[in-house]
């Protein structure tokens, strides 16, 4: 009897220890990225020129991260700070109101814009039956991601609790809902295993069609998950080039290494 109480007092010991140590290891993104950080990274966000003005703030990204407890939780210390770098750099690139001689350099100008200006389009994909358009609604570029077209707004919305078809307006109306539209494009598998959080956390195992197409896991292809078919299997496209000086500098202030595969140069597109 005593023998027993022993083994289950070991037992409970070693269980309590497993999960003291499972608890450490998902600390929430706020102890990696604190608001200093933070700011120091958007140096303009907030500034006049900027008609984004005050709707990035840290507080909001941090409470959207919530929704999504797998990010920047994943993996080693590096990975974790590498997505999160790579998050932030790729939002940067799509909201940037930098330039080449801008004040402090021109990846200090990540989230200056929270709407697309002068759309081409209302961003329709009136073939899509499954998330039809809206009368009258627009589907254009809207927070950190620039969310696009119907079958984004759509499943988007149906994921996070917003009516993305009838009010694709409210992702550049709330900040919140914004940053969590960028975090579940972010997050969202497609073709098996593909998604920009798989491939920045190693989860991501390539089909034959991707090993074929030279879609290898790193930086490069998350920007093709982004916007391949306009950017990827392009040498020194500047857009490209842009993105990669965003995580070079992001990646440098969180102290780690960009990993591979930086550029889309030579990928197929998705």
């Amino acid at each position: 009897m005593a023998e027993s109480l022993v083994s289950l007092a070991l037992f409970l010991s070693l269980l309590f220890s497993c999960l003291a140590s499972s608890s450490m290891g998902a600390k929430p993104i706020s102890s990696l990225i604190r608001k200093k950080l933070f700011d120091t990274m958007f140096l303009h966000k907030d500034d006049n020129a900027c008609p984004a003005k005050n709707f990035y703030p840290y507080k909001a990204f941090i409470r959207a991260a919530k929704t999504f407890p797998k990010f920047g939780t994943t993996g080693s210390l590096s990975t974790r700070k590498r997505e999160i770098a790579a998050f932030l750099a790729q939002i940067s690139h799509e909201t940037t109101g930098g330039w080449a001689t801008a004040p402090d350099g021109p990846f200090a100008w990540g989230l200056c814009f929270k709407e697309e200006i002068n759309p081409q389009s209302n961003y329709c994909d009136s073939t899509n039956k499954q998330w039809p358009c809206f009368p009258g609604k627009s589907y254009h570029g809207r927070g950190p991601i620039q969310l696009s077209w119907n079958y984004n707004y759509g499943p988007a919305g149906k994921a996070l609790g917003f009516d993305g078809l009838r009010n694709p307006e409210i992702v550049a109306n709330n900040s919140v809902i914004a940053f969590k539209s960028a975090l579940w494009f972010w997050m969202t598998e497609t073709r098996g295993t593909l998604s920009c959080h798989n491939v920045m956390v190693g989860k991501y195992v390539p089909t034959e069609a991707d090993i074929a197409a030279n879609r290898t896991a790193g930086y490069g292809l998350v920007t093709n998950i982004i916007n391949g078919g306009l950017e990827c299997g392009i040498p020194n496209d500047p857009r490209v080039n842009d993105r990669i000086g965003f995580f070079k500098r992001y990646t440098n202030l969180f102290n780690v290494t960009t990993g591979p595969d930086l550029d889309c140069a030579f990928q197929k597109p998705l």
